[in-house]
């Protein structure tokens, strides 16, 4: 290994130093399961916005979407960009505070399989157990994504064999989460958000001076068959464009929908400290989300214009064009390779910031939701931390053993898992915070009607194409709301004591 790289690897060791770090100062926090997996409800309005949008964003920010504008141009990572920052700012304007009040007035739930059972009053907690089912199923394979990532990261930059690359990655992630739980998750996540932040901005002038100007950028991008387009789409291999049609637009538009039901996001709402500080949470979130999406598809199309000049080779993977950049930045002198090694440490940023978060949603479903709920309900504080330090462990090896395999694909695990936890609990947490007439079989009817939904779309209807080809989540979310609102109807209203509970949350201001 020449100088330059062990100065990158210094950098990226003493970024994962301070977040094991943080973890050990932290765990003293950690009183109990409430602290463990919310936090006390204590965070503050910037680390509340922060932590959830890094948490949000993964390895996706800085790989997938900057690959997919590499590759075809605005019309793909634009639209998507576009229906997540309005998903993101109406879930921080409509769903952010009830949802923080109703777990505090619905028997202080902290998870949110609890809150669903005790917002409609299920003592059989069967809500509670599928919906950490449901949970468990979408997150495992999602928390391997991100240690796939991480081991990809070292494997390609490095040099080094997969699976070590990948176990140490995970080790890490798992040490800081297991010591200091949500606090320890959500306080490195605030730093992971700026480290992403100095990344892509870092990456993003490298490229343009590198090409010239950012007017050569986009004389490159318009020069290409439907790069440059909205509604058409570049196909790369062919030189041409193809339509981008109405149906593909709202397709896309659609992950947008995914915020109302992902839980690391979601977590983030109900540990605030003070629920009036949530509008100052989401003018930050929603500012650091549209302008760091942005930089990142334009990334994309910067890359496109340094291989069109020779700087960078045509890239066989695309999501690598981040790396590869910062790579060539490393070239210019110690201080450079200094800076790449932190662009680098982002990309960990980002993968780390939502595997942790995803460990945590998982193991206190497990733990809580079906250990605690079903098997030992008389579980004290003290067994209770230690259970959920254990189930931390256990997903996590679980998680190492599926990202085993090198050659599977993170965005398609993503995606997947995205529609998943949207279609299930989307229209679910809608219902529960803003319908009355919302009932308990209502609510388990859509959740496992939105869940199937998407593994019916994705594997057996979607492969039809024409109109069948958009993404599951869009049809699921719809098929999730509508067997919610026709079983709440057919089935007898809430108790008074529900419906009292419901308008005293709404009341709230």
């Amino acid at each position: 290994m020449d100088s330059t790289k062990l100065i990158m690897l210094f950098a990226i060791v003493v970024y994962l130093g301070i977040v094991v770090g943080i973890g050990v100062v932290l765990a003293k926090k950690n009183r109990t399961t409430e602290d463990f997996y919310l936090g006390g409800r204590k965070l503050g309005p910037f680390v509340t916005a922060m932590s959830a949008e890094a948490s949000d964003m993964s390895s996706w920010l800085l790989m997938g979407l900057p690959g997919v504008a590499y590759v075809s141009g605005l019309a793909d990572a634009t639209w998507t960009a576009i229906g997540l920052a309005i998903g993101t700012y109406i879930n921080w304007l409509v769903v952010a505070k009830r949802l923080r009040n109703y777990t505090q007035e619905a028997g202080n739930a902290t998870t949110l399989p609890l809150f669903f059972s005790n917002r409609y009053r299920d003592e059989k907690k069967i809500l509670s157990v599928i919906a950490a089912v449901m949970i468990i199923i979408f997150f495992v394979p999602y928390t391997a994504s991100g240690f796939a990532a991480c081991g990809k990261l070292f494997s390609s930059l490095f040099g080094w064999d997969y699976m070590p690359a990948m176990v140490i990655s995970a080790v890490v992630i798992v040490a800081y989460t297991t010591l200091g739980g949500f606090w320890a998750a959500s306080t490195s996540d605030f730093l992971q958000s700026i480290i992403m932040t100095i990344a892509i901005i870092v990456v993003f002038g490298f490229g343009i001076n590198n090409v010239g100007s950012f007017g050569a950028v986009i004389e490159n991008a318009k020069s290409m068959a439907g790069y440059f387009s909205l509604t058409q789409i570049h196909d790369s291999a062919t030189g041409t464009a193809s339509p981008y049609g109405i149906l593909t637009i709202a397709s896309m538009l659609a992950w947008g929908l995914g915020y109302f039901g992902v839980p690391h996001v979601l977590l983030r709402f109900m540990a605030i400290e003070n629920a009036d500080k949530l509008k100052l949470s989401r003018r930050v979130a929603t500012v650091w989300v549209v302008i760091s999406m942005a930089v990142a598809i334009f990334i994309g199309v910067v890359g496109n214009a340094m291989t069109s000049v020779g700087s960078v080779p045509k890239l066989e993977d695309s999501e690598t064009i981040i790396i590869t950049i910062a790579d060539l930045i490393s070239q210019h002198g110690v201080l450079a390779a200094l800076v790449a090694g932190v662009i680098l440490a982002g990309i960990l940023a980002a993968t780390m910031s939502t595997a942790d978060s995803q460990l945590l949603a998982a193991s206190s479903s497990a733990s809580q939701n079906i250990l605690k709920e079903v098997f030992m309900k008389d579980m004290n504080e003290k067994t209770g931390m230690m259970a959920a330090r254990i189930t931390v462990v256990i997903i996590s090896v679980i998680g190492m053993f599926i990202a085993s395999d090198s050659d599977s694909s993170v965005f398609q695990i993503v995606s997947f898992a995205w529609a998943g936890f949207g279609a299930a609990f989307g229209p679910l947490m809608l219902s529960a915070l803003f319908w009355k007439r919302s009932t308990m079989y209502g609510a388990l009817a859509g959740m496992v009607s939105g869940g199937v939904m998407v593994f019916v779309w994705k594997f057996l209807i979607r492969p039809m194409g024409g109109v069948f080809g958009i993404y599951e989540l869009l049809p699921a979310f719809i098929v999730g709301l509508m067997f919610n609102v026709v079983v709440s109807l057919l089935t007898a209203e809430p108790s008074k004591e529900i419906q009292d509970e419901f308008e005293r949350v709404a009341a709230m201001k």
